[in-house]
């Protein structure tokens, strides 16, 4: 048995992927699972034992390509993730590339979801159903249940090497017991108010006399944003932003004693660590994306915004009626005011709640 799985969407949503693959392999023992990603996404897949390949798509060098050039280079693609002739080709995301993958691999069982397109309405031979209120990783296995059994996990794994372990120790030194604060996301409307989250930073080292190791991607505006709300702060949390790769940052974070950041990759690393996790969601539904609790088996995310727990994870969001609405920012200005007024006060009685169990 030869699958292969398509997934080119971002880090998060590429993470959330590994229950799925985990299940096949456990129904599939002596298959062969592939996986077709965007590139900047393999971090946290690779090392996975249940993956044979992982194949990737040079979207963003082969996008600013002239059209011919970049035909070519898409073409090249679909023939390398192809060369194996899969008898089962899976796409979890709607969009023409994974079609068109499927669609030539002519393989027997040809999973995704039913676009307003023709192509996608010929691409397959089993239609995923919809989303709806759904939990994501809950929605990844909906391909089980049409294969006819039912998943044994729905875990999310992240792995690492030694080496990163030894990198992040070199940095912790003596630290111990810290809150790892990830306040940033590349989607900056995603983001809380810096004056927000330097309270929050504040609290954390002042009142509960915890140390606040602060991260975040190598990315300037993600950098700059970071060193912003460092200059609001009165204490002095050890900044490391723009230091550590993916997978040396789930190595720190895992010796976390608790994680507080936005609806990002970081944040569901942290779940799959089993780390108590309280993260800020805005525009984004946390009934869709909210940290997964690997010790349930059921999503508790039952509304679309609002004060919501799953386990030992708590998402933090107002309840506005325009929430989640999806856009990058409120009327085009790049920030989305439901994130900019949350109450301090009542963050500080969660972090606390959290903090001392």
């Amino acid at each position: 048995m030869k699958i292969l799985i398509l997934k080119f969407r971002n880090i998060g949503d590429v993470l959330l992927i590994s229950p799925l693959i985990a299940n096949l392999r456990e129904k599939y023992q002596n298959s062969t699972i592939d996986v077709a990603i965007n590139e900047g996404t393999e971090e946290v897949l690779i090392l996975n034992k249940n993956i044979n390949d992982i194949i990737i798509f040079e979207r963003d060098s082969i996008k600013s390509l002239p059209f011919f050039k970049r035909l070519f280079y898409e073409m090249k693609f679909y023939k390398k993730s192809l060369n194996k002739k899969y008898d089962i080709v899976i796409n979890l995301t709607e969009g023409d590339r994974g079609s068109i993958i499927s669609l030539l691999s002519r393989a027997r069982l040809r999973f995704g979801y039913k676009g307003k397109s023709l192509l996608s309405k010929v691409a397959y031979n089993n239609f995923l159903p919809d989303q709806e209120f759904r939990h994501t990783i809950e929605t990844n296995l909906d391909v089980l249940k049409i294969l006819g059994f039912k998943e044994i996990s729905k875990k999310v794994e992240i792995f690492w090497e030694k080496e990163d372990e030894r990198v992040v120790a070199s940095i912790l030194k003596e630290t111990r017991d810290f809150v790892h604060i990830h306040p940033v996301s590349r989607w900056l409307f995603k983001c809380v108010a810096n004056e927000t989250m330097a309270k929050i930073i504040d609290f954390c080292e002042l009142e509960l006399k915890r140390n606040v190791v602060i991260t975040s991607a190598p990315n300037e505006n993600e950098m700059s944003k970071v060193e912003q709300i460092s200059q609001l702060c009165r204490s002095k949390p050890l900044n490391i932003s723009g230091q550590l790769s993916i997978k040396q940052t789930a190595a720190l974070n895992k010796r976390a004693k608790l994680f507080i950041g936005v609806d990002t990759a970081i944040m569901h690393v942290s779940a799959a660590n089993d780390i108590p996790t309280i993260a800020f969601f805005g525009p984004s539904g946390g009934d869709h994306w909210g940290p997964w609790d690997n010790n349930l088996s059921e999503s508790s995310y039952i509304s679309r915004n609002g004060i919501q727990i799953m386990g030992k994870h708590i998402i933090i969001s107002e309840k506005r009626g325009c929430q989640p609405c999806g856009k990058d920012g409120c009327n085009g200005t790049k920030i989305s005011d439901c994130l900019m007024s949350l109450d301090i006060e009542s963050i500080k009685k969660y972090i606390w709640k959290v903090s001392v169990n």
